[in-house]
């Protein structure tokens, strides 16, 4: 449960709210709604499990024997019907929230890395033809998700879990030790992707390690092991220290 809190610091999603706030000085008080917020909603999710856990001892009690059902038929047995009519535009609410959240940033990750960096390099795009292409891609990925999720409905939900862990255990480490350690480079921060991403699929991919320990934990742990260890050893980027000076960052 605490090893889940890992994952914040390397999802795109996630991170990109930070980023795209207009008045840095608006980043700590961000930072503590923020995390007031996840604790709030840790809680609940802790202690409706454990409720559910008392008010249906067997798994095969809820509709079609699915766990992640527990929150929607304890709001409905329990609940006046406008209440639980919240509870499930809450639901609905949250997935749209996250939903729209990784399709901008992934069309974004098309277009401007991938597109305008790499493909069109040197030349110049325009902001229009960059706009329609990121609405293109954003409808190809939903048409995309709409099929594998229609087809393939379990695997979609393992492989969020199994997504959640890779990003925060390869781009988590990476992103804190260049934000505050001026001593980290780059060749330290593909060491820390690629050990980050290589512990998680092959501790999730061994039933031994995966019954014993969560695999973003051993991952995280590794990948900042590898960027700190790979980037002493290696010669740092220059002009980094005033670069961290004057972005008031770590030692």
């Amino acid at each position: 449960m605490v090893g889940i809190g890992l994952g914040p610091p390397g999802n795109p999603h996630i991170i990109v709210r930070y980023m795209s706030i207009a008045d840095e000085r608006q980043l700590v008080f961000a930072g503590i709604v923020g995390t007031f917020w996840n604790v709030v909603m840790a809680t609940g999710a802790v202690m409706l499990g454990r409720v559910g856990r008392v008010w249906f001892p067997e798994a095969a009690l809820l509709p079609g024997g699915d766990t992640e059902s527990l929150y929607p038929v304890m709001a409905q047995q329990h609940l006046h019907p406008v209440l639980f009519g919240i509870v499930v535009s809450s639901v609905f609410s949250a997935l749209m929230s996250t939903a729209d959240s990784q399709l901008l940033v992934a069309a974004s990750s098309v277009v401007r890395d991938v597109y305008q960096r790499v493909l069109h390099a040197g030349r110049e795009v325009s902001e229009r033809t960059l706009v329609r292409l990121s609405r293109l891609v954003v409808a190809l990925l939903v048409i995309a998700a709409l099929i594998m999720g229609a087809v393939a409905q379990e695997l979609v939900f393992w492989l969020v879990l199994f997504a959640w862990a890779g990003l925060g255990a390869s781009l988590g480490p990476t992103m804190i030790l260049a934000l505050y350690w001026k001593r980290t480079t780059r060749a330290g921060v593909f060491a820390g992707l690629a050990v980050g991403a290589l512990t998680t699929v092959v501790w999730y991919l061994t039933p031994a390690l995966k019954s014993r320990l969560y695999e973003l934990i051993p991952a995280f742990a590794l990948s900042l092991l590898a960027t700190v260890v790979v980037s002493w050893v290696t010669r740092p980027l220059e002009g980094v220290e005033e670069l961290m000076e004057g972005m008031g960052g770590g030692e």
